[in-house]
């Protein structure tokens, strides 16, 4: 799998992770969860090079 094609994934699962943690309660286990995840993903993503600035709908 190429750089392209990783880092596509990874913004594609950034996005698709926010759209569920917008859809539920930030005090539950499962939204800290998905927060653990966002997290890593965000930090992957500014460290390939990808703005987040329109993005990030989370802006945590």
């Amino acid at each position: 799998m190429s750089e392209k094609e990783m880092l596509k994934i990874a913004v594609e699962e950034f996005s698709r992770l926010q759209d569920y943690m917008l859809s539920c309660e930030k005090d539950s286990e499962v939204y800290r969860k998905m927060k653990r995840r966002y997290i890593e993903l965000k930090v992957i993503l500014m460290a390939s090079g990808i703005n987040l600035t329109e993005l990030d709908m989370l802006k945590e």
